[in-house]
């Protein structure tokens, strides 16, 4: 069972998103969507590959437009699982469709921001709630709210 948001959730999830747009107003457009980008998204996928292929137990299976790897121990990824690049590195819970939606969007994060998505990943911070990141992603299709919350 999803745990049930805190009164107000959506407001703080909304100024988070436009936190960080305006952070994005400040990072060079030769960084964004870019062949600069795209070299960090090759190179997030390879540190994906790399680290599936050495902890996965399950399947490695092409899903969504993502490399899925799965039965990897639970300190080798975070939360229900991590996106890095084009890759989803995952334990042994169900890969659903809708958390394959939610993860694909974060592999589009990864295509936009290239070398920069761990670093602002990490400044917009753990909380699902209030990371831009996750809620651009869909916290329903990833699991953080329970759907029509």
């Amino acid at each position: 069972m999803i745990a049930r948001p805190p009164a107000g959730w959506r407001q703080r999830a909304e100024r988070s998103v436009a936190r960080g747009e305006a952070l994005d107003a400040w990072i060079p457009p030769v960084l964004l969507d870019s062949p600069i980008s795209l070299l960090g998204y090759a190179w997030g996928t390879m540190v994906g590959w790399v680290w599936g292929a050495l902890w996965s137990t399950g399947r490695v299976t092409r899903r969504a437009g993502l490399w899925v790897f799965t039965g990897l121990p639970g300190w080798a990824f975070g939360r229900g699982g991590v996106c890095v690049g084009g890759c989803y590195l995952t334990g042994s819970a169900p890969v659903t469709d809708t958390v394959l939606r939610h993860e694909a969007v974060h592999a589009r994060q990864w295509r936009r921001y290239g070398f920069l998505m761990p670093l602002l990943y990490l400044v917009a911070g753990r909380d699902p709630l209030t990371n831009r990141f996750e809620i651009m992603a869909g916290l329903e299709d990833g699991n953080y709210v329970p759907r029509g919350s």
